[in-house]
Order: structure tokens, then sequence, then C-alpha cells
């Protein structure tokens, strides 16, 4: 049997659909897609892609410390970018807030992200 808890912060942007924020399972924990919302007002930080990229940040990291982790903690991320002229900007932000050694990640390329975010970021902790 295993321990399947849900994970939910306020200092995150509430779920806009059908799934939760995080959910743990044993010591891993499996991270639901972030947008650049802000969470108290659950709208886009800015139209300024570094500022998306760094709210998408804080909210994962929201997220990781609801479920007793940090970002560092991330195994493995996702980044979806609608544009992929901004993947040297995604690194940089990144550095900010990651350090060595850097989760595994992919960066994908699609065509709209929902609200009209320019960035969104998934991923799996183990703590």
């Amino acid at each position: 049997m295993t321990n399947k808890a849900v994970i939910s912060t306020e200092q995150a942007p509430a779920a806009i659909g059908t799934y939760s924020q995080a959910i743990k399972v044993n010591n891993t924990v499996y991270l639901s897609g972030q947008i650049p919302l802000v969470p108290e007002t659950m709208q886009l930080i800015s139209d300024d892609f570094a500022a998306q990229a760094e709210q998408v940040f804080k909210n994962l990291q929201a997220v990781c410390r609801a479920a007793n982790g940090d970002l560092q903690d991330i195994v493995k991320l996702n980044i979806y970018l609608t544009d992929l002229s901004n993947f040297p900007t995604v690194n940089e932000v990144m550095g900010r807030f990651f350090t060595q050694p850097y989760p595994a990640r992919a960066a994908i390329g699609v065509k709209e992200l929902p609200k009209g975010a320019l960035v969104e970021a998934d991923g799996i902790m183990v703590i």
C-alpha cells in the first residue's frame, strides 16, 4: 500500500482545473505545472518573460516547501516555452533558483499555455 497525500498551499496559485498542486507518494512528490500567476490575484505577473519565469520558480518553490522539500530536491524538471528564443533567459533565471547538481531537465516548445502564459514548469521531487 502506498502512502499518497495531496499537497496544497495558498503560497502558490490555486489549481485552475481538475488537478492538485502536487501529489506525494512515499518520498516522491509529483509537482503539477505552474504558470506565472500571482497566488493572491490569480493574474499573470507581467508580460515580461523573465518576470514570468521567476514567478514560475517561486510558485514551484512554494509547492515544494508545502511538501517539506525545496527546489533543490527536484530530480526532473520540465519547462514549456511558447518561444524557444527565451531559452537563454530561462537558463539565467533558473540559475538564480537552483545550484549544482541541477535536476535532469527538458525544455519543450509549445504553441500556447493556459491564460496566455509564456512559460510553465512541472517536476518530480524526491525528499
